[in-house]
């Protein structure tokens, strides 16, 4: 289920950067919104609104699919849980005491004499 959501959350976030680039800026944009590049199939205002509401629609989408994905997530046990800590530790840091949050030992670090600048 969360696979599937997913894949519609990665669909409507490419619709959604597509839509936002396709319309008219200040500066013009892309100028593909305009009724010269629709052929006369829209006017301008025409094209200008139906990108807006488009815009409108898949925002709403993202967020709810956002809400929801989040909402699937807390339930499956990873509350407060990081993606950090699913990264596994080399050994030269592990711990030497074995102990639970325990800060691994940093290495022994040469301190270098200061060279003058002049």
């Amino acid at each position: 289920m969360t696979t599937v959501l997913l894949m519609i959350h990665l669909f409507v976030t490419l619709a959604l950067i597509g839509v936002v680039l396709i319309q008219r800026s200040e500066g013009g944009g892309l100028g593909i919104g305009t009724s010269q590049g629709m052929g006369g199939f829209m006017t301008g205002r025409g094209t200008a609104n139906l990108l807006t509401r488009t815009t409108a629609i898949l925002a709403a989408a993202f967020f709810a699919l956002s809400l929801i994905l989040a909402l699937i997530s807390r339930g499956t046990g990873g509350a407060g849980r990081s993606v950090l800590d699913n990264l596994p530790i080399p050994a030269s840091t592990a711990p030497a005491s074995g102990g639970v949050g325990a800060p691994p030992a940093l290495p022994a670090v040469p301190l270098l004499p200061r060279v003058p600048t002049n």
